[in-house]
């Protein structure tokens, strides 16, 4: 929400006013520091729209912003040319909504289209938030990395690495938004304030790593060559993507990065398609190179990385997993009831080189429990279970 600076105005007048974290608005109006408001300058508030009201006979400003808890004052900051005494029946005015409410609708068949209106809307809302580029899949399209708060404790999610596995993003996005709800309106998630998190943790979030592999199970080839006609060959000559693990170069994006890779490859001996194949070498692929360009440059603290199924959580490579990543796993088991599992025979994933050239804790969290694509029935289940997860990964 937009509201027109006057002169005096300071945003910790602002912060006042609206009941919101200083520190979220000047989050929001990083273009515009504190220090240099000027008459007639936007400034964005954060957790708020401004929804438009029609004056009717006997209406005041003063009985308007009574009767949902403002003060006359934010009325002005949102109407600044307003006469409160020449209130005309039928004139329209704007007035200031706290939202309450999610604005992301997970439980649905979730794709690159979807997650990109709701980060803009997400962005539109709560400006403090950041989305730069992590970078762009084979398609071209780009990889969103979302990117809040400011602290020195540098943690982050990722989702939808596999493409049938797309689950993972709705659960993503719907954490995100339940944060940012939390932190706007000052309301604990389990007991728990976000505004502290906020402070110490600087929290990064890529919901869906494989965009075009997403959007190929759920909506079908892509409509241009040469890919439209390549990856019905690669998936047997069947348009059936539900089995569709890979990029839309048939590589598999968890089987990319340098960690034992070699291995993985003589493990794993198949081609391009549907899943499992390494491709040529490491970080062959865009999406792959993208995360770990991103995770070199952000030089996390730890990572965990979404997929589906099975209801456990692994935790180990090589024996090369610092001593504080057991105890942040066995947290992680208990508040969501998964079960953590130290190591499988399986190399080159992403969790796998975090371990290996940081020394430092990473997960993979495989969500719900079934065949892939799990159904949005188990939906609900599984943002409860992993809530504990993402809570946790802020905590410990």
């Amino acid at each position: 929400m937009d509201v027109f600076v006057r002169r005096g105005d300071t945003l910790w007048y602002y912060s006042q006013i609206f009941n919101m974290n200083l520190q979220l608005i000047l989050d929001s109006n990083r273009e515009n520091p504190a220090a240099s408001l000027s008459v007639g300058q936007r400034v964005r508030v954060p957790g708020f729209v401004a929804v438009d009201y029609r004056i009717r006979s006997g209406d005041t400003l003063w009985g308007i912003a009574a009767s949902r808890n403002l003060s006359q004052d934010a009325l002005f900051l949102v109407n600044p040319n307003i006469n409160p005494n020449r209130l005309q029946v039928g004139q329209t005015i704007k007035i200031p909504q706290r939202i309450t409410w999610r604005l992301v609708q997970g439980k649905q068949e979730y794709d690159y289209s979807t997650m990109m209106t709701d980060l803009a809307r997400l962005e539109r809302v709560y400006p403090f938030i950041r989305l730069p580029s992590a970078g762009n899949s084979v398609l071209g399209k780009d990889i969103p990395e979302v990117l809040i708060g400011n602290g020195s404790k540098r943690v982050h999610y990722n989702g939808s690495f596999h493409a049938n596995e797309w689950i993972t993003t709705p659960v993503i996005m719907t954490f995100l938004n339940d944060y940012l709800l939390s932190l706007t309106n000052q309301n604990p998630i389990r007991g728990l304030s976000m505004g502290r998190f906020y402070g110490g943790t600087q929290l990064s979030i890529v919901p869906m790593v494989n965009p075009d592999g997403v959007n190929l199970v759920l909506n079908g080839p892509p409509p241009t060559e040469p890919y439209e006609s390549s990856v019905v060959e690669l998936n047997n000559g069947s348009t059936d993507f539900t089995g569709w693990k890979a990029n839309i170069r048939g590589v598999d994006l968890n089987d990319q990065f340098p960690a034992r890779w070699e291995l993985e490859k003589e493990r794993n001996q198949v081609g391009p398609g549907p899943r499992d194949y390494v491709g040529e070498r490491p970080l062959s692929e865009p999406e792959a190179i993208a995360m770990a360009e991103l995770t070199r440059r952000r030089d996390f603290s730890r990572v965990l990385a979404f997929h589906t199924q099975g209801e456990v959580i692994y935790w180990g490579f090589e024996n090369l997993e610092p001593p504080e990543a057991e105890p942040m796993v066995q947290e992680f088991g208990r508040v969501s009831g998964y079960q953590p599992v130290k190591t499988i025979e399986s190399y080159a994933g992403y969790k796998d080189w975090f371990i290996q050239d940081w020394r430092r804790p990473g997960f993979t969290v495989e969500l719900g429990f079934g065949v892939n694509p799990l159904p949005l029935s188990q939906f609900d289940e599984i943002y409860q279970e992993s809530l504990g997860i993402f809570l946790a990964g802020l905590y410990m």
